[in-house]
């Protein structure tokens, strides 16, 4: 076993603190990483606060990690030691049914293993994410990260990229396609630099005024503020698909006005029950869809994307030191656009046993 040093909660109401437990030993397909950086995703705060209930503690987060293979098991055939790698919102899943042997292993029908706060496929041993120094994977879920991206604007496309370039490519988003992104957030912002260089028109849907001047550097052509209640009077039946990021409660009914006949609008963001007004869908053909991550080889496809295009998430570093602080942040819209801890910090948060 591999004694590891990570950050974990200890409970729903507590504050990350330090941390030690045990790694498994390489496995024949095993990869052994170490951690250059994590992000810091909102989910993250979701779980460790048990906001969507099922959370088991202790719980290490984060699944956007980006490190350096430092070993590899007997059989292992895709990895070198030296390789920089990625690891995103999961660590295996059966392999076995339908969607898994799509390539779409994020909707495994016997579930796929979460990278933390989740259990590998024995059902019993728990996952512990990417705070922390190591993490030990199945070669075949691990990622390559392209050699001109660097490693902290890389750590985020993990689970805020694929999450909004998946549903932008599974709905067939074209150049010449007028599309929208609701919120300016770590998804949003990672959707128009996704949406701009497919050659879409991207126009972003805020309630937040401030952000205009944001919204056109990260690659808009207009920006509509939606606390003004006549935006989707003028706008409606503008775009031909709309990519909802938000986590909030809000109205789905109001932006499902705004699509074309025959258009889409895909949700990533988890706010809880929304009212639907079946006559908004009926209207105009309009389909209202979910997405989640993308699987493995969409997950490649999307960063060698992302490496050509020039893409990586607009991030702040932070020591590891200043997680519950990034929380706090984030819960308030202070970062622009993604938390990433740099884990070699890790070593100057202190130490304490699993």
């Amino acid at each position: 076993m591999l004694r590891t040093r990570g950050y974990a909660a200890t409970g729903p109401s507590e504050r990350l603190g330090p941390y030690e437990f045990d790694r498994r030993d390489l496995r024949a397909h095993d990869t052994l990483v170490d951690i250059q950086y994590c992000g810091v995703c909102h989910s993250d705060i979701h779980q460790a606060r048990d906001e969507w209930g099922g959370s088991t503690f202790p719980m290490v987060p984060g699944h956007e990690v980006v490190g350096i293979v430092a070993g590899v098991g007997a059989e292992v055939s895709r990895w070198n030691v030296g390789d920089t790698v990625g690891v995103g919102v999961f660590v295996d899943s059966c392999r076995v049914c339908e969607a898994c042997r799509a390539g779409e292993e994020q909707y495994c029908e016997r579930g796929m293993s979460q990278t933390y706060n989740g259990r590998e496929q024995d059902g019993v041993t728990p996952t512990y994410g990417g705070y922390s120094e190591h993490i030990v994977v199945d070669e075949a879920y691990v990622l390559r990260i392209p050699e001109r991206m660097s490693p902290a604007g890389t750590a985020p496309l993990l689970c805020a990229g694929i999450t909004t370039y998946s549903p932008i490519r599974h709905f067939g988003v074209r150049a010449g396609d007028r599309a929208a992104v609701v919120g300016l957030g770590g998804l949003g912002h990672m959707a128009v630099k996704f949406l701009d260089a497919l050659g879409a028109e991207v126009t972003v849907l805020s309630r937040s005024a401030g952000k205009e001047d944001d919204a056109a550097r990260l690659g808009a052509d207009d920006f509509v503020v939606t606390s003004d209640e006549a935006a989707f009077t003028s706008n409606a039946k503008r775009f031909d698909f709309i990519l909802d990021t938000v986590s909030a409660g809000h109205d789905y009914n109001s932006y499902l006005s705004l699509l074309r006949r025959d258009g889409t609008m895909a949700l990533v963001g988890l706010p809880g029950p929304s009212p639907l007004d079946a006559g908004q869908l009926i209207d105009a053909r309009r389909r209202l869809a979910g997405s989640s991550v993308g699987g493995i080889s969409e997950t490649q496809e999307m960063l060698d994307f992302c490496a050509a295009h020039g893409i990586e998430a607009d991030v702040e570093v932070i020591a590891m030191k200043q997680v519950n602080e990034a929380f706090e942040r984030t819960l308030r819209s202070d970062v622009r656009y993604r938390f990433v801890i740099d884990m070699t910090t890790l070593g100057d948060a202190g130490t304490a046993a699993g």
